[in-house]
């Protein structure tokens, strides 16, 4: 049975009853593992962050992602569509040639890359790592939770363990 990153290099995923796996109940049991499954891998979140400019083409790409092998790319490029967070847009019939671009839920993925990043530059052993920083007057920002009902930040004391409604 083909993995979920199948297919040819430069056609978008094209889905039919055919092709689609059975259905069964879903064996995921957390919002997390929802996620991951469907944008966890290393490859798949760059390729989401170099979207996050604009449109770019299958060559924009994997210049952006240096090292991604180009059949890796195109297997991304077909998940990320399957799973609704890009969708592509033919340039050329013949042959045919994709833009690709971040649906709005892939946008949403922007502040959580951001908070990854944030993660990733506080432990890059750099000694003033290169994070997140107010434009206006450069302090280095900081990711809070806040309570649109209370009108207050929500610390780790404060919101137990990890829980989703």
């Amino acid at each position: 049975m083909p993995g979920p990153y199948d297919g040819a290099m430069t056609e978008p995923a094209r889905t039919t009853a055919a092709t689609q796996p059975a259905k069964t109940a879903p064996a995921l049991t957390s919002p997390l593992a929802e996620a991951t499954a469907r944008v966890g891998d290393r490859w798949t979140l760059l390729l989401v962050q170099a979207l996050l400019d604009g449109p770019r083409r299958f060559n924009e790409l994997a210049e952006a992602l240096g090292g991604i092998a180009p059949n890796v790319l195109s297997q991304r490029l077909k998940h990320l569509e399957r799973e609704r967070v890009l969708v592509s847009q033919p340039y050329s019939r013949r042959p045919p040639r994709f833009a690709y671009e971040l649906t709005a839920s892939g946008r949403e993925l922007a502040g959580a890359l951001r908070l990854l990043a944030q993660w990733g530059a506080d432990r890059s052993g750099a000694p003033d790592p290169e994070g997140l920083r107010h434009l206006t007057c450069g302090t280095p920002l900081e990711a809070r939770w806040y309570c649109p009902t209370c009108t207050r930040p929500v610390d780790d004391n404060d919101a137990g363990d990890l829980r989703f409604a």
